[in-house]
């Protein structure tokens, strides 16, 4: 009886080739998880990193309404670029009423801005040049402002491309944009495919 039941034990014993196969099962587990652990860290990693790029750097926009139309439309999506070094002619975001316009920056603080009926725009009475504006309408537009206009201190006068339909510093329901509304410059488009390219 004792010799049937230490037979039973030896054979009921793994063989080393089992336990070798289940230590690398084991081994190669681990070395999954080690490996799916860091994968994760890693994807998570680089997620906020690019939404820390998005939000404080270049954030990334898509266009509503057809007042930027035919420089920017309805649907395109843009990255702009965050900072305080504004230029006549850039195409500029900032913050109105809780939501974001796009408009082209035409004049900084304590420039005269005048504009004839026929659209055409005069900074400190120079005519202003703008080649953006090559075979588009210009108009003088919903225009409610006194002209001539003193942009007043740390503030930018905007304009729309589509002059004829673009509610914008001409009026006093956007007025002039302070420093502190504007999310940045637009200076690539991503979206649709065809409209791929820098925004000028």
């Amino acid at each position: 009886m004792k010799q049937n039941k230490k037979r039973r034990e030896i054979t009921s014993m793994p063989s080393v080739e089992l336990l070798e196969k289940e230590v690398n099962r084991k081994k190669y587990q681990k070395r999954y998880f080690a490996v799916l652990r860091n994968t994760i860290y890693t994807l998570l990693t680089v997620a906020a990193a690019a939404v820390l790029v998005a939000v404080l750097v270049l954030p990334v926009l898509q266009i509503y309404g057809s007042s930027m139309t035919p420089t920017l439309h309805e649907g395109q999506i843009v990255v702009s670029l965050k900072g305080s070094d504004f230029k006549q002619g850039d195409v500029i975001a900032f913050y109105y009423n809780n939501k974001i316009l796009v408009k082209r920056l035409i004049a900084g603080p304590g420039s005269w801005i005048n504009i004839d009926k026929d659209g055409n725009v005069y900074v400190d009475d120079q005519l202003l040049d703008e080649p953006y504006m090559a075979g588009k309408e210009k108009a003088l537009g919903d225009c409610n402002i006194e002209l001539p206009y003193q942009v007043p201190d740390g503030r930018y006068f905007v304009m729309g491309d589509h002059r004829s339909t673009s509610i914008d510093s001409r009026n006093t329901a956007v007025g002039c944009v302070a420093e502190e509304q504007i999310v940045g410059r637009i200076v690539f488009s991503i979206w649709p495919l065809n409209t791929i390219g820098k925004v000028s």
